[in-house]
């Protein structure tokens, strides 16, 4: 099968609206969700990425019906008629693993291969397990394989998870609505993905309280019931648009989100020296001077977001001096940052920091998206530049954005996605 490459010629200015698709990493954990109960859930405000349709064949093979249409689906839950998610499909995607909670919950046992994914560090699943565990499931490892079953029903149970991790409270969120009695759930991960997950199990009759603080009550139910629920705006699709808007100097609109979802990246992008217009369903960014340089940490959710570090990098690339940005939550997370070098920014690793010292201009350069997000940054650096910028293995990218490339194209870049004729060896881009 031939590869496919993002070609981009820099310069152009960027100028416009734009507007976002539903959370990729809400819709992928409401679609497992949809396994608790029997009957038709329906999600709408579905972005159309290959992600989806990865969870879409694992939880089929799971025995539910996944119909989509546009930008909606429906999960048809109803007989589910097994409780494997085979190595296969899981290790296509990390959130596969999401499906561990809503089948022990429902069926009594799963058996999930050991998750892949981005190669962005080891993102270990020891919360998961050990939060299973308190609720009163039996974890066996074999195989590549991690074997959960709850012979006795599951059991309310107080949990303190090590770090505010994601995956392992919407995982314990989704097997504690059906456990006897309640559970609590503590450092639980504070996201605007698990307050929309929350509110899809709320709407299918679960009881949930303080979602978005680091204390979650769940009281168990007895059963559940399908529900229709409408994904949360794509906060980091929203952030990736801003950051080429500030790049390119704009003005540049995105709309479809939530703004107090990005509050501390428009805070950064305003110390960047960046004016910021915060809208009810947007935000309009424009920038009429160099960038400022400015550091970064990131941090769990209300913190700077480790999904927005590689674009927040590719535009203090070009400030006009010192930053360090470090990254505190993915160990693998600076990969990108040689490909960025290969277009002359001035990036230095040391550890878990980024010392990046901003730079006149970038230059066109053939590179490699290493990872999702670090695929959209360096798209982001080729908009602004000198010459042609060919950018391969962007799989990556379309596991998350949804027309990206179009999109940008609305926006006024020089940007085309095609067939890569001339093989990776290529210095350049065909005329």
């Amino acid at each position: 099968m031939g590869s496919t490459v993002i070609e981009v010629r820099g310069g152009r200015a960027l100028h416009g609206e734009v507007r976002v698709e539903g959370a990729k990493n809400s819709v992928l954990k409401l679609m497992a969700a949809s396994l608790l109960a029997p009957g038709v859930s329906r999600i709408t405000n579905v972005p159309t990425i290959s992600d989806i349709g990865v969870m879409a064949e694992v939880i089929g093979g799971l025995g539910a019906l996944v119909v989509r249409s546009d930008h909606e689906l429906t999960v048809d839950a109803t007989t589910l008629t097994s409780f494997e998610a085979p190595y296969e499909m899981v290790s296509r995607m990390r959130a596969s693993i999401a499906v561990l909670g809503p089948l022990v919950a429902r069926l009594g046992q799963a058996k999930v291969a050991m998750p892949g994914g981005c190669n962005i560090g080891s993102r270990k699943i020891d919360m998961h397990i050990r939060g299973l565990q308190e609720l009163g499931v039996r974890i066996e490892f074999g195989h590549g394989y991690i074997h959960a079953t709850a012979p006795e029903g599951l059991k309310g149970a107080d949990v303190m998870l090590d770090f505010p991790s994601v995956g392992a409270t919407e995982n314990l969120l989704m097997a504690a609505v059906l456990a006897e009695g309640t559970t609590v759930i503590d450092n639980a991960a504070r996201e605007p993905e698990i307050a929309d997950l929350t509110a899809f199990l709320v709407g299918m009759g679960a009881d949930i309280q303080g979602a978005g603080s680091p204390t979650i009550t769940v009281t168990g139910v007895d059963a559940l019931h399908p529900v229709e629920h409408r994904v949360v705006g794509d906060r980091i699709e929203a952030g990736t648009f801003l950051v080429a808007g500030a790049l390119c100097g704009g003005p540049v609109t995105v709309r479809g989100f939530n703004p107090k979802h990005l509050e501390l990246v428009l805070t950064k992008l305003r110390a960047a020296g960046c004016e910021v217009i915060v809208l009810p369903d947007g935000v309009t960014i424009e920038r009429t001077s160099i960038a400022r340089p400015v550091d970064v940490q990131t941090l769990p959710y209300p913190g700077f977001p480790t999904d927005m570090q590689a674009q927040f990098m590719a535009l203090m690339a070009l400030s006009d001096g010192d930053c360090i940005i470090t990254e505190n939550v993915f160990e693998n997370r600076f990969m990108f940052a040689d490909e960025l070098v290969r277009m002359g920014a001035d990036v230095r690793i040391e550890a878990h920091h980024a010392i990046v010292k901003g730079v006149r201009g970038l230059s066109g350069a053939p590179v490699r998206s290493p990872d999702l997000r670090g695929g959209a940054a360096l798209v982001l650096a080729a908009l602004v530049a000198e010459g042609c910028t060919r950018i391969n293995d962007v799989h990556h990218i379309e596991r998350g954005y949804e027309r990206f490339v179009e999109k940008l194209a609305a926006l006024g870049a020089d940007i085309v996605m095609k067939a890569d004729t001339m093989g990776t060896a290529s210095d350049g881009c065909e005329e």
